[in-house]
Order: structure tokens, then C-alpha cells, then sequence
């Protein structure tokens, strides 16, 4: 007797998904609640769970195929089925990670989460061999970076014998890979705000001394208190909402031929995903305290590294804060995130000479950018929006009394 696989329900105006990979293989013993495959849809990734225990049977649709929600994609056969191989001895202490080959990877990542396992076959890591940090001692996709960044800096082997003849030298090569379902919707969503909006950008810079003396002196106690670190997303959140509670167009949106205002602030974090950019929503940001806020974004963050964030983390959003500056970028002109009508971009922070009082000094400056959609705001509002930021962080008490 077999039981049928279906594509599960994948949120709210989602009908279909692509199949991004096979978990478990035709023959392989199943338990229930097993991931068996992952889905890719146009925002997340989804694992699809074996129903019932069993052995895996049939699959009957190819990695790469789109199936829509309902779709039986799989069977679950009775009986007990081959054993998934066992899990490699660890190796001595001390002695070095050795790289192996995709092929033998592939079993042993079947159990990993789908970042993890993308990892694991990117650096050729064996999963076995990496001791895991995560909860119940779970192979995180850092755990995996890490033993990739061991490898590389331990001894190199001996070179054989008899090495293999390389490539003939100055050959050009091309490859085609089809994009993934969330880059294809990243692709046209960015595509069609351009289309769409009238985007304009507005820079100022800000002083970051303030909120780096106050991170300096409170970092130990809060991450203490709270058990998550304080960081400047919280600041530039907090600041942000002052400013969208005294610009309402900042944080309205246009529907039709009507403006839609928020009484409430829901700020859209950019986080960097494996297959690219994701925007989980941190939701009454101005009612949250700073440890609140920061305790949602690190939520997010793991969330991201595990392949575990839901299509519920991503809806709504009035409004988004997108940070380049972790990747050393200076200065850039953030795309809005469709329907909000505002995005500000953070970027690296430098020191540089500035006039005070007369005298020129050095601070730590940041550029801040503000994209907005010139349809629905006008350029004093984007412009005072941004300078309200400004001013709030370069002196974080305003954001205590709502100044």
C-alpha cells in the first residue's frame, strides 16, 4: 500500500513552486515527518514532510520542475527500506577536515537544512566530520563555513605522482544556469518599481559617534538583560519610526487611485539569503522597546541561515531599512519594495574630517540614502524625513522622548 505526497498549502496567493531538491532517494527508509524534498517558491524555501513512515518510492516530478499546490509529487511505500548511511566516525583530534567529493555528500546532507546542505556542497565539506553549534548540536551553515576556512588554512597534501593534465590554457568557458524562482521574482518586482514609481533619492550623512559611544557603554549590560546584542539596526529602527509618525507619507502606500496611511510601522529588514535578498518584517516597530527589535532581527537572521523563514515572516511591510554597509559599500541608491513608498539605505561607516565648532575634526560618518516614490511624496517631505533620522541618531535622546 502507498501513500500519496502532496505539495503542501505554500501561503497566501502562492499556487505553485518549483521542486529545488530531492531529500530522499527511491529506496531510502522514510520516518514520518521526514523531509523528503524542498520547494522553492517565489519568496522562501519549503520542505515538503513524508506523511507516513515507510521507504520512499516513486518520485514524479524532476528537480527543476513547477508543480502547483495539491500535486501529488511523490509515493511512501509500506516496509522499512534501506537505511540512510550512517554518519562517518569523527576524525582523530587534530587531525585536518578533508574536502570530499559532491557525490559522497549528498546522503549525509539529506538530513541538514536546506542552507546548510547548499553549503555543504558549495565548499565540499564532509557534514560528518563538522561538529555542530545549533540546537540539539544541529550542523549550522556557519559550522560549515568554518570547516571550509580550516581546510583552506591547514597544510596542503602532497601533490601525486602523476597529476592530471589541467586545461589548456586561455580557454574560455560559459555556463547556463536557470535562475531560481526567488531570484526570477526578485528580478521582476525590482523591475517593475522602476517601472512603476517615480523613484528619486535623497542623501544626508550622519555623525555616528553618539550611538557607537552608547553601544560601547551598554553593549555588555544589554546582551546580558536581554540575551541578544544591541546593534544599530535598533537605532536607525527607532529613528526611522519618529520619522514616519511625523511624515505619515513616508509610510503610506499608493492603491489605485487612493493613498493608504498606516497608523502603525512595520519595517521590512533586507536580509542576504543564499539565493538572495529577503525582507522579513519586523511588525510594530514604534511599540516595540530596542531589545524587542533586536531580538526580532536576530530571530530572522537564524531563520535565515536555516532555511527555516515562512512566507508569513515576509508579508506586509510599510516601510524597509536595507544595510550595505556590512558589505563595505559607501554610498548606493536603494530600489523601493513594492507597494511601500520608502527605503532607507545604510551604508559603511568611515572616519572622516568634519568642521565642529569651527575646528576640523574626525568622526565616524555614515551615508544614509532615502528612496521614495516622488508620486506620493514630495521632495520636502523625503528631505525632512531623512533629517529627522539624522538628527535622532546623532543624539539618541530624542528617540527617549519622542522629539
Amino acid at each position: 500500500m502507498s501513500s500519496e505526497v502532496k505539495v503542501p498549502a505554500l501561503g497566501e496567493s502562492v499556487s505553485e513552486a518549483t521542486i529545488g531538491e530531492w531529500l530522499k532517494q527511491p529506496g531510502e527508509a522514510v520516518a514520518a515527518d521526514d523531509p523528503i524534498a524542498s520547494l522553492e517558491t517565489d519568496k522562501v524555501s519549503i520542505e515538503v514532510m513524508a506523511p507516513v513512515a515507510g521507504v520512499m518510492g516513486a518520485q514524479l516530478a524532476k528537480v527543476g520542475d513547477t508543480v502547483t499546490v495539491g500535486a501529488v509529487i511523490a509515493t511512501i511505500e509500506a516496509g522499512s527500506g534501506a537505511p540512510v548511511a550512517a554518519a562517518k566516525p569523527a576524525a582523530a583530534p587534530g587531525a585536518a577536515l578533508q574536502a570530499a567529493p559532491v557525490e559522497g555528500i549528498l546522503d549525509e546532507a539529506a538530513v541538514l537544512s536546506p542552507a546548510v546542505r547548499r553549503a555543504v556542497l558549495e565548499y565540499g565539506i564532509d557534514p560528518a566530520k563538522v561538529k555542530g553549534s545549533g540546537k540539539d548540536g544541529r550542523i549550522t551553515k556557519e559550522d560549515v563555513i568554518a570547516a571550509a576556512q580550516a581546510l583552506q588554512s591547514a597544510p596542503a597534501a602532497p601533490a601525486p605522482a602523476a597529476a592530471a593534465p589541467s586545461a589548456a590554457t586561455g580557454a574560455r568557458r560559459e555556463e547556463r544556469v536557470k535562475m531560481t524562482r526567488l531570484r526570477q521574482t526578485i528580478a521582476r518586482r525590482l523591475k517593475e518599481a522602476q517601472e512603476t514609481a517615480a523613484l528619486l533619492t535623497t542623501f544626508n550623512d550622519v555623525d555616528m559617534s553618539a550611538v557607537i559611544a552608547a553601544r560601547d557603554k551598554y553593549r555588555d549590560l544589554f546582551e546580558k538583560k536581554h540575551g541578544s546584542r544591541l546593534g544599530f539596526m535598533g537605532f536607525f529602527a527607532k529613528a526611522s519610526c519618529l520619522a514616519l509618525k511625523d511624515i505619515p507619507a513616508v509610510n503610506a502606500r499608493i492603491e489605485g487611485d487612493e493613498i493608504v496611511y498606516h497608523d502603525y510601522v512595520d519595517i521590512s529588514v533586507a536580509v542576504s539569503a543564499p539565493n538572495g535578498l529577503v525582507t522579513p518584517v519586523v511588525r510594530d516597530c514604534d511599540q516595540l522597546s530596542f531589545a524587542g527589535i533586536e531580538k526580532a532581527i536576530a530571530d530572522y537572521g537564524k531563520k535565515v541561515r536555516d532555511g527555516t523563514l515562512k512566507l508569513e515572516d515576509l508579508k506586509g511591510g510599510t516601510f524597509t531599512i536595507s544595510n550595505g554597509g556590512v558589505f563595505g559599500s559607501m554610498l548606493s541608491t536603494p530600489i523601493i519594495n513594492p507597494p511601500q513608498s520608502a527605503v532607507l539605505g545604510l551604508h559603511r561607516i568611515d572616519e572622516r574630517p568634519v568642521v565642529r565648532n569651527g575646528e576640523i575634526v574626525i568622526r565616524p560618518m555614515m551615508y544614509l540614502a532615502l528612496s521614495y516614490d516622488h508620486r506620493l511624496i514630495d521632495g520636502r517631505e523625503a528631505v525632512n524625513a531623512l533629517k529627522i533620522i539624522k538628527e535622532a541618531i546623532e543624539d539618541p535622546t530624542r528617540i527617549l522622548i519622542d522629539l
